[in-house]
């Protein structure tokens, strides 16, 4: 059977913490920022856990090797 690859793609977006859940950026920070909250840019800084539903998907099928 051939090897399941990691997506390079994911590779560049999530990491996997210590306990083994997946840290990821934060969507909707790259232009329009007068639009939105201040509250939303203020939370949005630096990186967020993914919820279980969407971990579970980043860890089978896209970073399976980690």
């Amino acid at each position: 059977m051939p090897k399941m690859k990691t997506k390079s793609g994911a590779k560049k977006r999530f990491r996997l913490t210590g306990s083994g859940k997946v840290r990821a950026n934060p969507a909707n920070l790259r232009h329009g920022m007068r639009k939105r909250p201040q509250k939303m840019i203020r939370t949005a800084r630096g990186t967020m856990i993914l919820s279980d539903s969407d971990a579970k998907i980043v860890k089978r099928y896209f970073l399976p090797n980690s």
